[in-house]
């Protein structure tokens, strides 16, 4: 049986449909009940009509596109060299100890910082968002990549060895799969962050994009909208997120 036929997944997703159900309704009847200030917290009702508006009208795609190409964007170029950088100072322990002070002194640096150097570096296109992105995804694949590769049995590697592999060989039949719970792991971390510091740079400064029309509605103190902007963001996430699950356990459909 498939993983996605399995009737405990189904009740799983079920049970999380009717929490947030659950939610969305204790949420709904405290603002009825003036409990919330809707100048504060926007219901729900009116956030899905705003989202509702928006689709009907269009005008949230030239928006949601932006966002979604600049996520993207980041997304592989951070995932691709973090992979590719985390795998290989794996494998060279004596150029990963001579780089390892440097990395975590870029690491240390705060995002937030960086945001407004990329935008006076790149302008308020979308390579700023995209820049702030890469300095995201990329720690994070880099560093779990690098503690995947750095954590696959010795005594498999040796083995391997003796029986005569290559080292590429021994990358590809060993050292890549064993990683891939790893790589896999920060992949679907990064999604969540990619997504996060676009939309930083975009409220920070942008002409297009879900961060620019949650600044938007800030400016104009309109909670509905910048609850829509949170709430459609959070749709692509896990839509986005689902996808890289299913991708992994394709991938790894090998194990057990």
């Amino acid at each position: 049986m498939r993983a996605g036929s399995d009737p405990k997944s189904k009740w799983m997703l079920l049970w999380q449909i009717l929490l947030g159900m659950a939610i969305l309704g204790v949420w709904q009847g405290l603002a009825n009940a003036r409990k919330l200030d809707p100048f504060f917290f926007s219901r729900p009702g009116d956030i899905g009509g705003r989202i509702l508006q928006w689709l009907r009208t269009g005008s949230i795609w030239p928006h949601l596109l932006t966002t979604v190409e600049e996520a993207a964007l980041a997304f592989a170029i951070g995932a691709s060299t973090g992979v590719v950088l985390g795998f290989g100072l794996a494998r060279s322990p004596r150029l990963g100890a001579l780089l390892d002070p440097y990395v975590r002194l870029l690491n240390a640096l705060p995002r937030v910082v960086l945001a407004p150097i990329f935008l006076l570096w790149f302008g308020l296109g979308i390579w700023s968002k995209v820049a702030l992105g890469v300095t995201v995804v990329f720690f994070i694949v880099f560093f779990n990549t690098h503690q995947g590769v750095r954590d696959v049995d010795p005594v498999v590697v040796n083995n391997a060895r003796m029986l005569g592999a290559s080292e590429w060989q021994l990358t590809r039949h060993v050292l890549i799969p064993s990683a891939l719970t790893w790589v896999f792991s920060s992949l679907n971390i990064s999604i969540g962050f990619a997504m996060i510091a676009v939309v930083v740079g975009e409220y920070l400064g942008a002409a297009r994009g879900v961060g620019y029309l949650i600044s938007q509605a800030e400016g104009t103190f309109d909670t509905t909208g910048v609850f829509a902007g949170m709430a459609v963001l959070s749709a692509v996430v896990l839509l986005v997120g689902w996808g890289v699950g299913r991708l992994e356990r394709w991938l790894l459909r090998w194990k057990a």
